[in-house]
């Protein structure tokens, strides 16, 4: 069944809108000013504006706006900037930020590391006056190594979360990403893919319970927002459902000693095309305890002012040494890795060797969110589910060979990840798919006059790589956000339903969530009819047919 009129003209209303209907007594208040003097009374002092800038690039305003930008791309003068920036400290300065940007019709960015690789976290694309919602200052961890679980708040980064967890033991670990700067919040709602997700799924596969921040200005946790909404916030992608205020994470075992390994092999084209081609067929059926990634390209860090074409093996084994370089040289002999290519460390260890802080750093490093390499960067992702052919692996590194910018980073799956049904999350990409590949260009500010060119080659790279990966959909990586495949401006976009905004969203929701799409469409409904959380990708609600919903706090 469609909308009924009524609620087709209450929808077209609140998506031309955008809820921007003023409160009464403040028709003719600037929203920033509503907005700040809703903080002041509710007693949030934490942030900054835009207007007390004065444009000046080196005040605080520009300096908390910019320090949690990972990809310079969205830092510009020309990018859209937020009327403020707030730091709340207490899950109740939270609600009550959420409530105050309601009340003054501005639009809610919410950011934890700042990771987001189209910047959806710090900007808004479609024109509207924004807020940016800054988790950092949530960055909590607390460890009940008896019960083997922990609460994390969404600002904490990995490497904090990491670190937490072994200051309290070092037999238990948690399945997530290897960059220690990303936050939990952003990183767990798209799933979170790591170097333990072939032995224990993803981050999101092994959230317990969450506490979540209603449009409304409600705090819920699982049993409060339902089975439903629960499923949705793991994985379905950041900003869409409210805001997660913590997470409860189940810890994994690990030993006492683990198995780490980054090997360089440079070599001819043919040489890299027989490695890579090997190792399609063997990573992703290596036992669950290891994990052997492969980085392919020019631009490889360890391969600075170096010409040619390299493939970068990163190797993790959940044992000793000897096992480790048993399982390798048996399945994998091209690698020709031997015992002091090996390092045996604690998981802690290990996430600092893999972390890219350098030689210099220690394992109290990893509390640090500050990311000092920041640069200029376009990504795409895909996934592929049969083994590319060495034509196809050689058309790839033709391309790469002249861009010395770009690489890939190939991810292998199977393992645990095999087991996992598709639908235990909104993250579908599971059995069936053998590995992801992340193509990425890098650069720095000097060569922003060739930033057309730089995302002309990746668009085109992935386009030659289109007879090799999945289809119907092409699927993607949510945590590797890609506008290219379709964005919503909800401002300008004339829809007459929210039923024909879903099928506009869907061009992209499929291609991220699989099938999960028409389920993430409903749980929306519930949390958020209004779709007061969103994004140029997030997921929409679908019309509000039969629902007793709450009021919104505009029409109080």
């Amino acid at each position: 069944m469609g909308c009924t009129l009524l609620q087709k003209i209450t929808i077209f209303v609140f998506l031309t809108m955008n809820l921007s209907q003023p409160l009464l007594g403040y028709e003719h208040e600037e929203p920033s000013n509503v907005f700040t003097s809703c903080l002041t009374k509710a007693a949030v002092h934490n942030f900054s504006t835009l207007l007390n800038s004065n444009n000046d690039s080196s005040s605080v305003y520009y300096q908390l706006l910019n320090f949690s930008i990972q990809n310079l791309r969205f830092s510009g003068s020309s990018v859209p900037k937020p009327a403020v920036i707030v730091f709340p400290e207490t899950k109740q300065q939270l609600v009550e930020t959420v409530i105050c940007a309601r009340k003054s019709s501005l639009e809610i960015r919410v950011r934890c590391g700042g990771h987001s690789y189209e910047g959806v976290s710090s900007v808004a694309m479609d024109g509207h006056q924004f807020v940016v919602i800054d988790l950092t200052r949530l960055d909590q961890v607390s460890v009940d190594v008896d019960s083997a679980t922990a609460w994390v708040e969404a600002g904490a980064t990995l490497g904090q979360t990491y670190y937490a967890v072994a200051e309290s033991t070092n037999v238990l670990g948690f399945s997530a990403g290897s960059c220690p700067t990303v936050g939990m919040g952003g990183h767990i709602s798209g799933g979170g893919f790591g170097f333990l997700s072939r032995k224990y799924g993803l981050a999101a596969d092994n959230v317990i319970d969450a506490v979540l921040v209603t449009a409304e200005g409600e705090l819920l946790n699982r049993a409060e927002m339902g089975e439903d909404v629960f499923w949705a916030i793991r994985g379905g992608g950041g900003g869409a459902w409210g805001i997660v205020y913590a997470w409860s994470i189940k810890l994994s075992s690990v030993p006492e000693r683990v198995t780490c390994f980054i090997l360089s092999r440079p070599g001819s084209k043919r040489e890299v095309v027989d490695m890579i081609h090997k190792w399609q067929h063997v990573a992703p059926k290596l036992p669950n305890d290891f994990y052997l990634s492969s980085f392919v390209g020019a631009a490889l860090p360890e391969r600075k002012n170096k010409p040619g074409l390299s493939a970068t093996f990163k190797g993790f084994y959940l044992g000793p040494k000897a096992k480790a370089l048993s399982i390798i040289n048996q399945t994998l002999p091209e690698l020709r890795i031997m015992e002091n290519d090996c390092k045996e460390m604690s998981w802690i260890e290990s996430v600092l060797f893999f972390s890219g802080f350098g030689n210099e750093s220690t394992v109290s490093d990893l509390k640090n969110r500050f990311l000092q390499d920041k640069l200029y960067y376009k990504a795409k992702s895909d996934y592929v589910q049969k083994p590319i052919t060495r034509f196809g692996l050689t058309t790839a590194l033709d391309i790469l060979e002249e861009q010395p910018k770009g690489y890939v980073i190939l991810d292998p799956y199977g393992g645990v990840m095999d087991t996992i049904s598709s639908d235990s999350i909104p993250f579908p990409h599971r059995k069936g798919n053998i590995f992801a590949i992340q193509y990425l260009v890098e650069w720095q500010e000097t060569d922003n006059n060739k930033t057309n060119d730089y995302i002309a080659w990746i668009r085109a790279f992935h386009g030659s790589m289109t007879p090799y990966v999945a289809r119907s959909p092409r699927a993607t990586y949510v945590n590797y956000m890609d506008v290219d495949v379709g964005v919503m401006n909800w401002i300008k976009t004339k829809v007459e339903s929210n039923d024909d905004a879903v099928e506009m969203c869907r061009e992209w929701g499929e291609k991220y969530f699989g099938n999960n799409y028409d389920r993430l469409v409903k749980a929306k409904t519930q949390i958020d009819p209004y779709n007061v959380f969103r994004h140029q990708q997030s997921i929409p609600p679908m019309c509000l047919e039969n629902k007793n919903l709450k009021g919104s706090i505009l029409s109080e």
